[in-house]
């Protein structure tokens, strides 16, 4: 089993007793993060509270906004992001087959061309420095409009935020889509190192 670089916090009190009963209802049980998280409850709140306001937008499509997610996920390595997204998919009635070609998406023959866009745009976005071009931000507006690609980029800043910081803790995969019998996702294809 892997150790968390911070040892989760026991969530204690009436609010942490709640939350703890919400959420293991939801998902089946307690995931790491949140003991991890619930050393600095508002830094957990302010962030559960952003992640549910985004997910009541509604300009860009579910699938795409799911797909940028784990591709921010599986280009950072959060194991935790890519395993819960997965989940989701499933849970939202998405296309689970789609879902799990994420990390190798760009080899997988299951994705159309928006997609297509969706995803390279956030791994672009998730470049240090970013790596996003005029021409993929055109192509983009032109197929979902000014109100969708807004939405979609805040989708994947979020996921940076969440994943890179998920990374930063040691915070890994709870074991979401394998408890529910999902197939394991693809396997990212490996970089040859420079020598």
């Amino acid at each position: 089993m892997h150790t968390t670089r911070i040892a989760p916090a026991e969530i204690t009190g009436a609010k942490g007793t709640l939350i703890k009963w919400m959420i293991g209802k939801k998902l089946g049980k307690v995931p790491t993060a949140l003991g991890i998280y619930w050393h600095h409850p508002r830094v957990l709140f302010a962030t559960f509270g952003l992640g549910g306001k985004l997910q009541k937008w509604d300009a860009c499509d579910e699938s795409l906004k799911s797909f940028a997610h784990m591709a921010v996920a599986s280009l950072v390595g959060c194991t935790w992001c890519l395993d819960f997204n997965y989940f989701e998919t499933r849970n939202k009635g998405l296309d689970v087959e789609k879902a799990r070609e994420i990390p190798r998406w760009r080899e997988a023959d299951v994705f159309t061309a928006l997609e297509r866009d969706v995803l390279e745009y956030a791994e672009a976005m998730s470049q240090t420095p970013p790596t996003v071009t005029d021409d993929l931000v055109d192509r983009l507006h032109a197929q979902l409009g000014p109100a969708a690609v807004v939405e979609l980029t805040t989708v994947i800043a979020f996921a940076n935020m969440s994943t890179r910081g998920n990374v930063a803790l040691g915070i890994e995969s709870d074991g979401f889509a394998a408890a529910c019998g999902l197939k394991p996702l693809a396997e990212r294809p490996r970089v040859a190192s420079a020598s």
